[in-house]
């Protein structure tokens, strides 16, 4: 599997030197954006290889080529550097291959609509040919690396290109997971005032392919309460080790901002309230990072094959018991696809597997078998039919394990051997019964 991952290097020496390249280069863009435009009817015919061959004869003045169609490209970008220029082409050839793309699905929504007699008001789509894109800057011939933390770099200043000298942080590559990794071309990137090198790392991951009977798996269980609960569980149903994660202090302040920005639009109306907003993406951002890195770290202390997520896509909103409406105020600021998201995108960088099992009666069946519990959702405890008192979410990671293996051990069996297992143990027959007691009683029977 090939996988794609990018560090960030601050640049600590320079900061406005580089403006005037950011204004090159996107006018730059724009120019060429609209001779593609104009001069390609059908882009799919063309490959980024051949489209940019085929755009410099029209804009680029050379010895073979004296008189381009579009003469004005070398005198307002003078000694515009030439595997920037390509760089500017392949970027150019995107933004009008996305436009094309959007407006014939536009003008097939049209279609649609008047051959079923409705109004169609949708607008359009333009193409933009201002934007604020960053370059790539090819190794050797815009980039050149002297060591870990320094650099030279081409850019433009005072009216002409030129070699500066840049520093920048170092990352540890180690660290990042990234070590052994080829490093492609760096992109000059600009956040608020200050100016980075994101530099991207490719490598080919080999996920796990351990058989079922062998895996080690992470369940996880996402709460409200809780941002995760994780349980690490083998084949046979033995849960090795717990663990709970939780930012008591982030979700503090994310419902305290949620309420001031509610009362201030209480008084004043649907304010847009910018400085509220910046704070309380801040807040979710930093929660959905550190949960997907927590659950990493726990994963790969005890070398996990696969993270098992539940299915959370078709959840509904609670309406009808104890704190719902204060439930539903939480669950708007609730983060479950971004969390599962970012843990799969680090879980494939360390050749794991991401699975997804139902998420039905996870947490309202007791692990040991025993049926429905009572829930006290209020400090996300589960009292049984037997009358122990579990932590409801510690209780739903067991169960989560559990249906991931029943799922995969019964795949693995005939059609006879599966039916005669069901008659042994019952709740075999409907995923949504599936509990640890069910796991553990057929790993029994087999």
């Amino acid at each position: 599997m090939d996988v794609v991952k990018t560090l960030r290097h601050k640049i600590s020496n320079h900061s406005r030197i580089f403006d005037d390249t950011l204004v090159i280069y996107n006018q730059a863009l724009a120019f060429i954006m609209e001779v593609i435009d104009q001069e390609f009817e059908r882009l799919d015919d063309y490959s980024t290889h051949s489209m940019v061959s085929a755009v410099e004869k029209l804009i680029h003045i050379t010895k073979s080529n004296p008189l381009p169609k579009y003469k004005g490209f070398n005198t307002k970008f003078f000694k515009y550097p030439s595997y920037l220029r390509r760089s500017t082409i392949s970027a150019a050839f995107g933004k009008v291959k996305s436009f094309r793309s959007n407006y014939k699905n536009w003008e097939k929504e049209k279609e649609i609509a008047l051959l079923e007699g409705k109004k169609f008001k949708k607008n359009p789509p333009k193409l933009q040919l201002e934007h604020k894109e960053f370059p790539v800057f090819y190794k050797e011939n815009m980039f050149k690396r002297a060591d870990d933390t320094s650099a030279q770099i081409k850019i433009f200043h005072q009216n002409d290109w030129i070699w500066i000298d840049i520093k920048f942080k170092e990352q540890d590559l180690y660290k990042r997971d990234v070590w052994g990794w080829k490093e492609c071309n760096p992109k000059l990137v600009k956040v608020g005032k200050k100016y980075f090198l994101h530099i991207s790392y490719e490598s080919n991951v080999e996920l796990s392919k351990t058989e079922i009977k062998d895996q080690i798996i992470c369940a996880v269980d996402q709460g409200i309460t809780n941002s995760a609960v994780c349980s690490i569980i083998d084949a046979t149903g033995t849960v090795l080790d717990r663990k709970f994660i939780n930012q008591s202090k982030e979700k503090d302040q994310l419902y305290t901002m949620t309420n001031k920005l509610r009362k201030a639009q209480t008084i004043s109306g649907q304010i847009q309230a910018p400085n509220f907003w910046r704070r309380i993406n801040g807040l979710q951002t930093y929660i959905v990072n550190n949960t997907a890195h927590e659950i990493m770290k726990f994963a790969k202390k005890y070398n996990c094959d696969v993270i098992v997520f539940e299915f959370l896509d078709k959840m509904k909103m609670p309406k009808n018991h104890w704190g719902a409406k204060k439930l539903r105020f939480k669950l708007r600021y609730w983060r479950k696809k971004g969390i599962q998201n970012k843990v799969e995108e680090m879980a494939h960088y360390a050749g794991m597997r991401i699975s997804r099992i139902n998420a039905r009666n996870t947490s309202a069946l007791a692990f040991d078998g025993s049926g429905k519990v009572k829930r006290n959702y209020k400090r996300d405890l589960a009292t049984f039919t037997t009358g122990k008192v579990y932590h409801a979410d510690l209780s739903a990671t067991y169960n989560i394990g559990a249906r991931y293996f029943i799922r995969g051990i019964l795949k693995s069996f005939s059609e006879t051997t599966r039916l005669a297992l069901q008659a042994k143990v019952p709740d075999l027959s409907k995923r949504t019964k599936q509990t640890l007691s069910s796991l553990i009683t057929l790993h029994l029977a087999q």
